[in-house]
């Protein structure tokens, strides 16, 4: 028992650290692109900033709404905050190395991503604002149409595993290749899905900075308030674990190159390292599109999915698993479970048969959304170019 709150508290407390010092660097890296020193009057080059910024809010006065729900307007933040903490419980430091090795690891963290929805409609509809209503209306609706582009996604990286494990799709990748060059189209998508999901720019529609409310938390202050923008499903929490998938799915997670010239305790060392490394890469690019790119319309976002993006990964999809079916014998692969996984386990069928039949349904529907996709190209250019 003592073991494991050590285990756990060994990873919740460097995430926080990372979450309040990911402030930091954004605010230091979005500085040097625009020519501004950022933060550097508290502690050396303004280390302490973070620390200043958690006692300023803790400091701060707690205000309720006269007429809000007040149970469910303080239950909001801690449920949003316990539900993605619970998502590092299936994050692999190291082979071997994790709080949990679930078999069914990536079912487990969309399950906890689609929870914390359910803390933040309790949050818009809690204060009783119609603003903070709105917001949390329109979070709920964006959160739920980019979910679908990666849940997509991330079952196209299981088809080619034929696993639900984090762990099993680092290794496999270990032995084969990072997915990052096989499924290269991919990975711009799931990018793309990743700043929506963790509203960020040019996504950042649901608490727009520059306007004076803050979508479905807009009745929200002091330490409340700090709680839900470190682990919330829409800043720096959110940032780091989205993040941190990426890598696992595309980049090897903690795999370490040329891992043969090193001894088996130096890997120990060096994986959580190639882990935080090839994270803080991403993140980088991260704010580095905020420092960039301007903020769209809500209209030319939800356009984005549903004509776009959705498409084309589900077209990609289908390819994929087409592809899979033709080169490798169906007895090889774990595809089948995918589709019919009680009808394959409870009765016989002709796997030729539906080898034959279930590369024609896939060729077909690529075929027919790689022509949609052309017919809505037109559509995009005019709305969104």
């Amino acid at each position: 028992m003592l073991l494991s709150l050590i285990e756990i508290f060994a990873v919740i407390l460097p995430v926080l650290l990372g979450i309040a010092y990911l402030t930091l660097a954004e605010r230091k890296i979005m500085g040097s692109m625009q020519r501004r020193v950022g933060p550097n009057h508290i502690g050396l080059f303004g280390l302490l900033q973070p620390l200043s910024d958690g006692i300023k809010l803790l400091l701060k006065e707690t205000i309720f709404p006269s007429q809000s729900d007040k149970i469910f307007f303080i239950s909001a933040p801690l449920i949003i905050f316990t539900v993605n903490l619970l998502g590092w419980a299936t994050i692999p430091f190291g082979e071997g190395n994790s709080i949990s090795d679930m078999e069914l690891g990536i079912i487990y963290l969309l399950a906890m991503s689609s929870i914390s929805v359910v803390g933040i409609i309790l949050a818009g509809w809690s204060g009783n604002s119609k603003y903070s209503l709105m917001g949390s209306l329109r979070t709920t609706a964006q959160l739920i149409s980019y979910e679908l582009v990666i849940g997509l996604t991330i079952l196209t990286i299981i088809g080619v595993v034929g696993s639900y494990n984090l762990n099993e799709i680092i290794l496999f990748q270990k032995h084969s290749i990072i997915f990052l060059l096989p499924l290269l189209p991919l990975f711009p998508i799931l990018f793309i899905s990743a700043l929506a999901e963790t509203n960020r720019v040019p996504f950042d529609l649901v608490e727009s900075e520059s306007e004076l409310v803050s979508g479905a938390f807009t009745e929200y202050s002091s330490f409340s308030f700090a709680l839900i923008f470190l682990v919330d499903k829409l800043e720096y929490g959110a940032m780091i674990s989205m993040c941190t998938l990426i890598n696992i799915l595309f980049l090897g997670g903690y795999l370490v190159p040329f891992s043969y010239l090193f001894s088996d305790f130096l890997l120990i060392f060096l994986e959580p390292l190639f882990l935080g490394l090839k994270t803080c890469l991403l993140l980088f690019i991260f704010i580095w599109v905020r420092a960039t790119l301007p903020r769209v319309k809500f209209n030319q976002l939800i356009n984005l999915n549903w004509k776009c993006l959705l498409p084309i990964t589900l077209g990609l999809f289908m390819l994929v698993i087409s592809l899979l079916i033709l080169i490798f014998p169906i007895d090889n692969i774990n595809i089948q479970y995918l589709f019919l996984p009680f009808i394959f386990k409870n009765f016989k069928i002709n796997k030729k048969f539906f080898n034959k039949f279930l590369i024609l349904i896939l060729i077909l529907g690529f075929l027919s959304f790689f022509i949609y996709f052309i017919y809505i190209s037109n559509i995009l250019t005019k709305n969104i170019i």
